[in-house]
């Protein structure tokens, strides 16, 4: 087994990553940073305030006594000195803890960003990393900054991988891995797919790559999530899930992923009780709601003529969606790493935010531009897929997207029933819809005997191939 390494670098604030943990703990990654670096507020904070939040440590106790001699020493591995971890309270942040307390002899320090996966995800992690060995929890709102310079960019250039992901998982990464912290020391906690080390390695790599990476599930003996909860046991940690109920699930405020257990076999059908943002469609409500999306320059403004900041506007139509079953895609995708891997998602809100802009972006871009957009959403995709979120190729298509959805601005009414979501209006002041066009009756712009000669020449390939083969 390859020794775990340490370094230094000079910490540079326009580049250094901030933190955040999933639920899905093959997610999460560690800093060594200078906890002055982070305010401190009472026991009172309210978590998710807007700014940068710290929970401060409660009162010594024997247990923080028993962390504080447990850590003077060097570990199995090495020393360092603190760490901090990106912290959801799931099983391996759970079990990370006190595997680097015994492996390095560190004082670990629980980082938790906000991205919208709830205030039941953020209740009680004080507790939890306390219980595991940590000394402190401190809790980061990225909630605007995600929607708005990332889900939102997505959303304008249309980007859907293999046709049916929405990019939940992929657009939280380069969010939580760039931040403002001083930062000296990276360790990073390596999904065994390893796709997830790519997506947080490759943002490293694209803002400070004089930073190193450790990946701890390259180092460690525990080989899975079974094991985790072996380990959690014999060192008395609580864990949040057990044998019997192994998913893994990521959430923020985009989407709910779900993986593991049963749907590790394509061929079993998702258990109904496992959804939870949104209704079963069987059990939504018999009677459909309309709902209005406003968009301007291809960016979602408002709900229902009410404009919201990008994180609020999100959040209403998760609620709407998800009370109609909107949103769920069960789908077996091609990784990264060239595996193939079975994952639900439900994105209430998502899914009628592409609806809109889709059925807005018929009245206002024309046939050819529709094409180029849809061919370079693919590669756009793929690139937040693959975590090159930074890299200038789709830095260069954002900024086509930009400039072609200029006009992409008006509103667009949604019929919501039973898991479907169905277009009723659409209204634009740039639509390339005219009436007086588009009508059977005859006009004074297109005239039915000018096709004629259309037709004459658009055959006109067809027609010498047919003659040469008859011999004509």
């Amino acid at each position: 087994m390859a020794q775990l390494k340490t370094f230094s670098v000079h910490p540079s604030p326009a580049i250094a990553p901030s933190l955040h943990a999933t639920e899905n703990p093959l997610h999460h990654q560690f800093w060594k940073a200078k906890p002055s670096s982070f305010k401190q507020l009472g026991s009172r904070a309210r978590v998710g305030a807007s700014k940068l939040q710290v929970i401060k440590a409660v009162a010594r106790s024997d247990t923080e006594a028993e962390i504080s001699e447990t850590t003077k020493g060097k570990g199995l591995r090495g020393k360092l000195n603190k760490v901090v971890l990106a912290y959801s309270g799931g099983l391996d942040t759970s079990v990370i803890v006190p595997w680097l307390r015994e492996n390095y002899g560190c004082d670990v320090v629980c980082f938790t960003a906000d991205v919208g996966q709830g205030i039941k995800e953020l209740e009680g992690l004080e507790q939890k990393a306390k219980a595991s060995g940590a000394s402190q929890l401190v809790v980061k709102d990225l909630r605007e900054e995600f929607v708005r310079d990332y889900i939102f960019p997505c959303l304008r250039a249309g980007a859907v991988y293999e046709r049916k992901y929405l990019l939940g998982t992929s657009m939280a990464r380069p969010v939580i891995a760039k931040g403002k912290e001083m930062i000296r020391h990276v360790l990073l906690l390596g999904s065994q797919l390893h796709h997830v080390n790519v997506r947080f390695e490759l943002t490293f790599f694209a803002l400070n790559p004089k930073l190193n990476v450790v990946a701890p599930w390259r180092e460690w003996d525990i080989t899975g999530r079974e094991d985790a909860i072996e380990y959690a046991k014999k060192h008395n940690i609580p864990v949040p899930v057990t044998k019997k109920s192994i998913y893994s699930r990521d959430r923020n405020l985009w989407h709910l992923s779900h993986e593991g257990d049963i749907l590790e076999d394509p061929a079993n059908e998702p258990k109904k009780d496992m959804y939870m943002m949104s209704v079963d469609p069987e059990d939504a409500p018999d009677q459909a709601e309309y709902v209005e999306i406003g968009i301007e320059s291809g960016l979602p403004v408002s709900v229902n003529g009410k404009r919201l900041s990008p994180a609020s506007l999100l959040a209403e139509l998760n609620e709407i969606g998800g009370r109609h079953g909107i949103g769920r895609i069960d789908m077996v995708e091609n990784r990264l790493v060239g595996m193939k891997s079975r994952g639900v998602y439900e994105t209430p809100g998502g899914t009628i935010l592409f609806a809109a802009a889709r059925e807005l972006e018929f009245l206002t871009l024309d046939r050819e531009t529709i094409q180029v957009k849809d061919s370079l959403a693919l590669k756009y995709a793929e690139l937040v897929y693959a975590g090159r979120w930074f890299d200038p190729l789709r830095e260069s298509m954002d900024a086509f997207m930009q400039k072609i959805t200029e006009t992409t601005t008006g509103t667009v009414v949604l019929k919501l029933y039973k898991g479907s979501v169905n277009v009723t209006s659409r209204k634009s002041p740039f639509s390339l819809y005219r009436q007086d066009i588009s009508s059977f009756e005859s006009g004074q712009i297109y005239d039915q005997a000018d096709a004629a000669g259309f037709i004459r020449l658009y055959g006109l390939p067809m027609r010498v191939r047919a003659m040469l083969e008859q011999g004509m």
